[in-house]
């Protein structure tokens, strides 16, 4: 997002915090409501456009949103959504997009309050790996002819009772809906998005063996100093790294592997 859409998206998530800080708020609730919201405008482009058109005011679209919507939501999700549509957005599509980050960001900060937040964040991860290594799965879960129902069905037979609630919920969403996404760039998201609930960053560590526990703390306060800020590590573990760890921080890769330092070797000889 760009511009004014990130003023808005900005002031939108101080909305969420303040509203999910409060006890009494049902978050499980709010992130359903939302993710229907955004189920919504992305099939209805014409509403969508409407409610974010620059030359209509403020109170004009809240009122619009509050008549169409009015006793199908709660009060907190249609407070949240007439402060959305009050902003300015760069375009209409951001307005969706914002939406949908809510929505993941509710469920998110329910696990967080009861206690399951990392279990969400390695389970997101797994699932990622399990999605990556299997063409057939990965092929069955974004096939465009295959019905949603059906692909709840596949979710629920690989996740049902094996994994938190919340888990389960965000990867049918993103299955069902992925709104031009890949499912690798989608569960990235998620869990970056999780890793955010509590103001740390995802590096994702691969070695060529398990590391103990001792090594985990110590490169995660390594990373953390590095960094300036928590570090959340999503391990894995492949033969071929022969020795040594690849780390990657978003964009940016650290790799201190035998294979690597070979690699560099060998292209060095060639030249």
């Amino acid at each position: 997002m760009s511009g004014s859409s990130r003023e808005a998206l900005a002031a939108a998530r101080e909305r969420l915090d303040a509203l999910t800080d409060n006890t009494s708020v049902d978050a499980t609730k709010l992130a359903g409501e939302l993710a229907a919201v955004t189920v919504l405008l992305d099939r209805e482009v014409s509403l969508r456009r409407v409610i974010t058109d620059p030359a209509q005011s403020g109170e004009a679209k809240a009122e619009l949103a509050g008549r169409l919507l009015g006793g199908q939501v709660g009060g907190e999700t249609l407070d949240l959504l007439s402060g959305m549509v009050r902003s300015r957005w760069s375009r209409s599509r951001d307005l969706v997009d914002a939406l949908e980050e809510l929505a993941d960001t509710a469920d998110l900060t329910g696990a967080q309050q009861a206690g399951g937040l990392d279990d969400v964040e390695d389970e997101l991860f797994r699932f990622g790996r399990i999605v990556s290594s299997s063409t057939e799965l990965r092929a069955a879960l974004t096939d465009r002819s295959a019905t949603a129902a059906a692909k709840k069905q596949l979710l629920h037979t690989l996740l049902g009772g094996k994994a938190n609630a919340v888990t389960e919920r965000l990867v049918e969403r993103l299955v069902t809906h992925p709104r031009g996404r890949s499912l690798e760039a989608g569960l990235e998201s998620l869990s970056t998005l999780a890793a955010g609930r509590r103001n740390r960053r995802v590096a994702t560590v691969t070695t060529a063996v398990p590391l103990s526990d001792v090594q985990k703390q110590r490169l995660g306060a390594v990373l953390a100093k590095l960094y300036g800020r928590e570090m959340h590590l999503n391990l894995d573990v492949d033969p071929t790294v022969l020795g040594g760890i690849v780390v990657r921080v978003g964009d940016e890769v650290i790799d201190g592997t035998i294979a690597d330092r070979l690699s560099e070797a060998s292209r060095r000889m060639a030249g």
